[in-house]
């Protein structure tokens, strides 16, 4: 059986097409009230690895488990799992509430006004019941989507890419009230997302998927300071390899000057500057023919041609432990 505390486990599911593999042997588990994040480029596998849990494909081989329950040869109405679609898929011809009543009739569930008052509550839509789709916002239109999920009241809610049609300024304002209504309610999130830095701002721990393999399972923090391969360090990030070993650009520094003793370094000259306003972003192209990117304090002068040292502290090399 699963272990209590999971409300998801997946054990050595594979999903294979007549072309290829899609999921190969994924292994994790999802603990109770997280938000989890499959991340990845596209075609890796996410997508497909979300509809295997909700039903909507199932595994050539493996288990899913479900609060201590095998699930993956149910279909998805026996599973107590909902989605939100990267589209929302909200009704036009609906207004908002029975957009979120929809769910409840289907399921055969009286007493739907209460729970409907609920959630609108939830999601912060009261005074709104009455407006169709088209009269929403992207962010508004988003938490009907969710609303008409969560008045379901699953075990676990299943996102795709949820934050992706909305524009950049509003997908951060979203991504902070998401993040707010998960810990309120306490429901299991398991969400699909290409974008690092919408994984690494929401989620208590994420899965790195790299076609249809699972690279590495962490906190935002471990996933990020400590990668186990160099694609889960360039994946998260922009990171500097020299001479074999990855320094991220937040952590390189540059100096005209001979660097201080306690410093590794390497010798090299600058091709560009760019002013980023809280930072200066240097480029440097190294004696090994390798290039490295550091960024530096807003004050910092340096010219197309100056020859530098590129220099970094050991304690902020990224201590790969493997690579593929």
């Amino acid at each position: 059986m699963a272990e209590p505390d999971a409300v998801l486990e997946l054990r050595g599911v594979t999903k294979k097409f007549p072309t290829h593999v899609a999921v190969d042997d994924v292994s994790f588990r999802v603990p109770r009230g997280e938000l989890f994040a499959l991340l990845g480029p596209s075609g890796c596998g996410k997508t497909t690895t979300l509809r295997m849990v909700a039903g909507f494909e199932q595994p050539t081989s493996g288990e899913i488990w479900l609060n201590g329950r095998r699930i993956e040869h149910l279909r998805p109405y026996q599973r107590n799992v909902t989605t939100v679609f990267q589209s929302y898929a909200l009704f036009p011809h609906l207004t908002v509430q029975s957009n979120v009543e929809f769910g409840l009739r289907r399921h055969s569930i009286r007493e739907t006004a209460g729970r409907v008052r609920k959630v609108l509550e939830l999601v912060q839509l009261t005074g709104k019941e009455s407006r169709y789709p088209a009269q929403l916002s992207g962010g508004e239109k988003q938490r009907v989507a969710l609303a008409r999920a969560l008045v379901l009241e699953p075990d676990l809610l299943l996102l795709d890419e949820p934050l992706s049609a909305l524009d950049p300024r509003l997908r951060k304002q979203v991504r902070a009230e998401l993040k707010q209504l998960q810990k309120r309610i306490g429901i299991t999130f398991l969400f699909v997302t290409h974008d690092q830095e919408e994984a690494l701002s929401l989620s208590d721990q994420i899965a790195v998927v790299n076609r249809g393999r699972l690279e590495q399972v962490g906190t935002p923090r471990e996933i990020y300071l400590k990668p186990r391969t160099r694609f889960v360090a360039g994946f998260l990030g922009a990171v500097n390899w020299i001479n074999g070993v990855g320094v991220r650009p937040e952590l390189t520094r540059a100096t005209k000057d001979p660097p201080q003793p306690d410093l590794k370094w390497a010798r090299g000259v600058v091709e560009r500057t760019t002013f980023l306003g809280n930072v200066v972003q240097l480029e440097a192209r190294l004696e090994s023919g390798e290039t490295a990117v550091a960024e530096l304090p807003p004050g910092a002068e340096f010219r197309p041609g100056d020859r530098i040292h590129v220099c970094w502290n050991a304690a902020d090399e990224l201590p790969l432990v493997e690579d593929r």
